[in-house]
């Protein structure tokens, strides 16, 4: 790299190893440790949270103990030895101690979420429902694909969203639709060319999950919290699909999340479904981080076994799922492949057409992957959007005004955002949290997140919050 820029970014990130071995260790000396102004004080609290943790950590690997000997095993697909070689599936991530694992270095997970309908599969098992069912498949067309990279160097856990429609070279088939990958290959396959995708990054491990084994998970974690940003209503008596939901705050079950993430109907198809789908993921993160879900692993997993096909143990798991439960809010990233649209779907073949210098950049700072040199850009060349949720028309004008006077040229306005912000929201919309950085520092108030929610055409969103009414 010869950007002055991003030499002084990277000198200022932590270290990163380069290929130690991953198994998990246990080291009380080196466990996270809460901000000195997050600390409880008394000492009759420490000696309680030191108790609890002991009953936790205790309770969690016996449970563990016994579901690993009770249960089927959660790979359930046979790789050849040279689909395992796709993933670095020989490099534990697991302690066989009697304490909670804990992750060494960085590795990046490959989920793949599948929706099989009975119409496309050949199986004289599967009753005919008169409909279109789903079936408990991991076979068909991947309709969800998410790189997630747990990162112990750096404290950060980021979740890489991948259109299902981005053209994509898949070996054997040709240019196509990378969800095809899964159809023709699974995992193997399907991981051989994202990674292409991406730079050669390296796949660890990978999970693959359908539409039934989700709507479990979320009801196994009670629920997931979020904010539905518009009435939701669809009907499809095909595959008794039918959707029904209000906006505004609420916890959805199950079925409602479902019904949440496979609605498609609105401008942005599939990539709005993306959208939703960093929403969602974004609840069951948080629902995650609280303290009582690793101990329902176990459980969480026995329930949803049957739908899961992962090479990751039952160990593995427990370790990135330590590691997310110690994130903080901040530190979770939510990335989408950058491109643009290409085609209708009506008189052609409807793509996500990838941008490759912006998957370099973003590679290069979101997955340590130093690969091609790319063009930084100019913070003051960036698209802004501005999104009021508001409902003040003044504030928008003004925080217009605000920018240009700073040098940002090229703002424009967006649709509202629905949801009531406290705080405003600036939103790395394409991974460039450095720009996004500089936009906070030169307007004095907001919060820099990043995640792929805000206005499409946008390298920013800024999402007006009360905050911006107060100053």
């Amino acid at each position: 790299m010869t950007e002055k820029k991003y030499d002084q970014y990277l000198s200022s990130q932590p270290s990163m190893p380069i290929k130690p071995p991953i198994s998990t260790k246990v080291n009380s000396n080196n466990k996270k440790t809460s901000p000195s102004n997050k600390s409880l004080p008394g000492k009759w609290l420490w000696i309680w949270l030191g108790l609890t943790g002991a009953a936790v950590v205790s309770a969690t690997a016996g449970a563990l103990l016994a579901f690993s000997l009770t249960s089927t095993p959660l790979k359930q697909t046979v790789l050849s030895p040279q689909e395992e070689a796709v993933f670095t599936s020989d490099e534990s991530i697991s302690s066989q101690s009697l304490r909670l694992p804990e992750l060494t270095r960085p590795v990046n997970i490959l989920i793949l979420g599948t929706k099989v309908l009975s119409s496309e599969v050949e199986d004289a098992t599967i009753p005919d429902q008169g409909y279109q069912a789903l079936v408990n498949s991991f076979k068909g067309l991947a309709d969800t694909m998410l790189l997630l990279r747990f990162d112990p160097a750096n404290d950060k856990l980021t979740v890489l969203s991948i259109p299902r429609d981005t053209q994509a070279y898949v070996e054997g088939v040709g240019l196509t639709k990378l969800n095809e990958a899964n159809y023709y290959g699974g995992p193997a396959l399907a991981a051989k060319s994202i990674s292409n995708l991406l730079g050669d990054v390296t796949v660890d491990r990978y999970v693959r999950v359908n539409v039934q084994g989700v709507e479990k998970l979320i009801d196994a974690l009670g629920g997931v919290d979020l904010y539905v940003p518009k009435d939701m209503k669809y009907t499809d008596h095909s595959q008794h699909l039918y959707i029904d939901l209000k906006e505004g705050q609420q916890v959805l079950n199950g079925d409602k999340a479902m019904q949440f993430l496979r609605f498609r109907y609105d401008k942005y198809g599939d990539v709005g479904r993306i959208q939703r789908q960093q929403i969602l993921m974004k609840g069951i993160v948080a629902q995650t981080m609280k303290p009582n879900t690793i101990i329902k692993i176990p459980e969480i997993l026995s329930v949803i076994q049957s739908h899961l096909d992962t090479n990751l143990s039952v160990e593995e798991i427990v370790a990135l799922a330590g590691f997310a439960s110690q994130t903080e809010k901040s530190d979770v990233q939510m990335l989408m492949v950058p491109g643009d649209f290409s085609g209708d779907g009506k008189n052609a073949v409807s793509y996500w057409l990838p941008n490759e210098n912006r998957i370099t950049q973003m590679m290069a700072i979101h997955f340590n992957q130093m690969g091609k040199d790319f063009e930084w850009n100019d913070p003051t060349s960036v698209n802004i959007a501005i999104q009021d949720s508001t409902n003040n028309p003044t504030a928008v004008q003004g925080l217009m005004e605000s920018l240009q006077e700073k040098g940002y040229s090229r703002v424009y306005v967006d649709n509202d955002w629905h949801e009531p912000l406290t705080v405003t929201k600036i939103v790395a919309q394409k991974g460039d949290d450095i720009s996004a950085t500089e936009v906070q520092a030169a307007l004095g108030f907001g919060e820099v997140v990043v995640e792929s929610t805000g206005s499409l055409a946008s390298d920013i969103t800024i999402q007006i919050g009360q905050d911006f009414l107060n100053n």
